[in-house]
């Protein structure tokens, strides 16, 4: 079977691809000159850049990778010096929606448009394009011979299987408000699938991320990490004695859970960095032993992470480029064992070299128990392993496996009628090389 199935894969894809791995001096071009010979121009599709954090971050590294290349994003509030030091030179285009008096406060509330404006913008002048999508990015037009690599963040969770914690959340039951909201959803849900197979590829951020798209889409996707900037993240083997979460604090962070844990460990010190919807509600729930930073200069967040004893989070996250970050100062991470957190990390009891402690169960007590755990087995989980750990999600592999990816998307539309299924299958091989 495994022989035919080969057999089957060499009869469709190019002859230059039945070898298994690239010509090394091939590959020492592609990483100084990443898209030189991929697209000429390239549109980079962004949902929206109201601040930046981790999506905007790989939209930079997305940038700075295919170049020349402009950015289309709905709504775009990012401050000048961000924008010169991750975006230089870049030129943004915006929706209409973004000359809307106070915006800002409500753009959220907008999402039931975002369909429709996202399909305004004009891409089909550029060689490619690759969006970058949680929500809308992905239902960009396209011309039929123009490749389209959609990196997922996410399949739209306010449309999916986190509807009912949205709808619990926002107090939203069969009112007039709750009921709006559930049919708004239910229109979203239908452009969502009629646009999953626009793209001629899907990267997942996370193989939690490749599950939802299959599910959901029934469709099958590669696996990109988003980049951790290593020589930015300070490695540091002397740690202090306390623990950080660090998080938009928002509901499904679950940073309660990690408050209520610590609030029960008196003798144990919490500093908890960020802001959101819950950063009053969260004070409030706090004992004397949890410090509230807010947000934090980029310069002392990695100071602070840099010298926690461990980085705690109790949220399920799609990827969790924190708990990345943290890995690179050769910081611990203790964190819910659902979600990005299980590529991230290597569980003490389940690994050789281990990183840090995943638990089961999204509770403050299992947050307990597994901070006893981790400080009965501490000296297991090295700072240099967490190092090494990090690597896997450098800049320069993120770039190499997205040009990859795009090489992919070309291949595909030059051979139409070969099976994209077998196509990705290959491509995932090339991606381990």
């Amino acid at each position: 079977m495994r022989k035919a199935a080969k057999m089957e894969r060499s009869a469709i894809v190019p002859k230059q691809w039945q070898t298994a791995k690239f010509n090394e001096k091939a590959a020492v071009s592609t990483a100084a000159h990443p898209a030189r010979d991929i697209a000429e121009s390239v549109a980079l599709v962004h949902d929206w850049c109201p601040s930046f954090r981790g999506g905007e971050r790989v939209l930079s590294e997305l940038y700075q990778t295919f170049q020349p290349a402009e950015i289309f994003t709905l709504f775009d509030f990012l401050p000048a010096e961000v924008k010169q030091r991750y975006f230089p030179n870049a030129r943004f285009h915006t929706s209409a929606l973004n000359a809307l008096p106070w915006i800002e406060k409500y753009y959220r509330a907008s999402f039931f448009a975002c369909p429709f404006f996202m399909e305004q913008f004009d891409v089909t002048h550029f060689d490619a394009v690759i969006s970058s999508s949680a929500a809308f990015a992905r239902g960009i037009i396209t011309r039929p011979d123009q490749p389209h690599v959609c990196y997922v963040h996410s399949p739209v969770r306010y449309a999916w299987d986190e509807q009912f914690n949205y709808l619990e959340q926002g107090n939203l039951g069969y009112g007039p408000k709750g009921l709006a909201f559930r049919y708004f959803m239910h229109r979203l849900r239908n452009w969502d699938v009629r646009t999953a197979h626009s793209p001629d590829v899907m990267v997942a951020n996370s193989n939690f991320v490749r599950a939802r798209i299959k599910r959901v889409y029934g469709r099958d996707a590669l696996v990109v990490f988003p980049p951790v900037d290593l020589e930015e993240m300070a490695f540091t083997t002397e740690k202090d004695d306390y623990y950080v979460t660090a998080s938009f604090l928002a509901p499904y962070k679950r940073t309660d859970l990690v408050v209520k844990a610590f609030r029960s460990m008196p003798n144990r010190r919490l500093v908890v960095v960020g802001e959101g919807q819950q950063s009053s509600a969260l004070r409030d729930l706090a004992g004397p032993n949890i410090e509230f930073t807010g947000f934090l200069e980029r310069s002392e967040y990695i100071r602070t992470v840099a010298n926690a004893r461990a980085l705690v989070f109790a949220g399920c996250e799609d990827f969790g480029i924190a708990l990345g970050e943290a890995q690179a100062c050769g910081t611990p991470v203790i964190a819910f064992g659902r979600g990005g957190a299980r590529d991230i990390v290597s569980s003490l009891g389940q690994s050789r070299n281990p990183t840090g402690f995943l638990f089961s169960r999204q509770t403050a007590e299992s947050i307990v128990d597994a901070i006893e755990a981790f400080e009965c087995n501490a000296s297991a989980i090295l700072p240099d392993a967490c190092r090494e750990n990090a690597g896997r999600f450098s800049a320069d592999e993120f770039r190499r496996r997205m040009v990859r990816a795009l090489e992919l998307a070309r291949d595909i539309i030059e051979h139409p009628t070969a099976n994209r299924q077998l196509l990705a299958l290959h491509q995932q091989d090339r991606l381990s090389d």
